[in-house]
């Protein structure tokens, strides 16, 4: 959803500073993988197969798209062909965050330039993605070793993946895995009163829904705030595909718990209820990530309730860009800080997919249509 008449300006104005800024962060950080950069704003350099991997290209590529600038499209080219090398190489980590590994970077990449390669590495990890369904629990097995039950919420927002893939190929398949998984999410992974579980565990042998864990959250019974945005965000992209009201509800139940739940300044801590425990941590990737859903749920949203949630989403990306942006320094190499992994890793710093959910978000609020989440 487009900013209103009144923001418009503004939200120009901070897309021009977002170009100045990335502009710099890729000549900092090169041919670096980026993940989280600490006290000295200095982005780390993670294995290419590490999760995030597809966050910094990604927020290149909607730079290129916004601004039509050949340096953000030449950061960002390479790196599908950097991430399919994994597909054959002989200890593979890939799990089911192909999706934010590929879609940001072969499905963009596909999308805005019409390279073939994109395309076939994007399909190409669909196929991977598809393979992890378990057809008898009708879920995507989450991480590797001997999690073969695991299901976490962040797959939702995975699963676009599978719902490009089916629209590319004209093939049903992957969609129907995507549903079939989101209705298992819907069903065992978001409560009554739109809080989220972060890990699902189900009998891999039986499909037989065993428990939950905490996760990244605080407790089995809290709601890691992340996690709810994944949700959020997720659950909105299953009905813009597929039309089921029944995703469309799960989503604004979810964004309806995430906005009574925040602090003041929008932004929340990273688990909505840690009660007495004293870690008051914020994060801001979870905030970027909620913002960035909240856009797509006021557009699709009926016109009374538009406004509900494009203005909690213009509220929470003002906090960010007013108290948690890093404008001033210019050698930092992130756009936001105080993200936050979990109550005990990654705590309060800059984490690169808080970076490209801000940018996406921002990028929306001044006409970016190509979608790719």
């Amino acid at each position: 959803m487009e900013a209103s008449a009144m923001s418009t300006a503004y939200w120009q104005e901070i897309m021009d500073k977002l170009d100045t800024k990335v502009t710099r962060m890729a000549r900092q950080i090169g041919g670096k993988c980026p993940h989280y950069a600490g006290e000295d704003g200095k982005y780390d350099d993670m294995a290419s197969d590490w999760w995030t991997t597809g966050f910094w290209p990604g927020l290149l590529w909607i730079m290129h798209d916004m601004t039509g600038k050949e340096l953000y499209k030449e950061a960002a080219w390479h790196w599908d062909a950097t991430l399919e090398e994994w597909f054959v190489k002989p200890t593979v980590e890939l799990h089911h965050d192909v999706g934010f590994q590929f879609l940001p970077t072969a499905v963009i990449k596909h999308k805005l330039t019409g390279d073939e390669d994109g395309l076939r590495r994007g399909i190409e990890a669909a196929n991977f993605l598809a393979a992890r369904y378990n057809p008898v629990g009708k879920f995507i097995r989450a991480w590797n070793e001997d999690k073969y039950g695991w299901v976490i919420i962040d797959c939702m927002l995975n699963i676009s993946l599978l719902f490009w893939a089916s629209k590319v190929t004209g093939d049903p398949r992957y969609k129907h895995i995507a549903v079939s998984h989101a209705e298992t999410a819907m069903q065992y992974g978001v409560r009554e009163d739109g809080s989220t579980k972060h890990i699902l565990s189900f009998d891999a042998e039986t499909g037989a829904y065993i428990e939950n864990f905490g996760g990244q959250g605080y407790s089995p019974e809290s709601c890691w705030s992340r996690g709810a945005a994944w949700g959020l965000y997720g659950f909105v992209n299953t009905y813009r595909h597929t039309g089921d009201e029944r995703f469309l509800n799960t989503a604004k139940r979810i964004a309806h718990y995430f906005i009574a739940a925040l602090p003041d300044d929008q932004v929340p801590y990273w688990d909505f209820r840690t009660g007495d425990d004293g870690r008051k941590y914020k994060d801001s990737s979870a905030a970027a990530i909620a913002a960035s859903g909240l856009l797509e749920l006021a557009d699709i949203a009926p016109p009374g309730e538009k406004s509900l949630y494009a203005n909690a989403a213009e509220r929470i990306l003002r906090s960010l860009t007013e108290n948690y942006a890093t404008w001033d320094q210019p050698e930092h190499e992130a756009v936001l800080t105080k993200g936050t992994g979990s109550g005990d890793s990654f705590i309060e710093v800059s984490l690169i997919y808080a970076d490209y959910y801000y940018i996406e978000a921002v990028a929306k609020l001044n006409g970016w249509k190509h979608r790719i989440f």
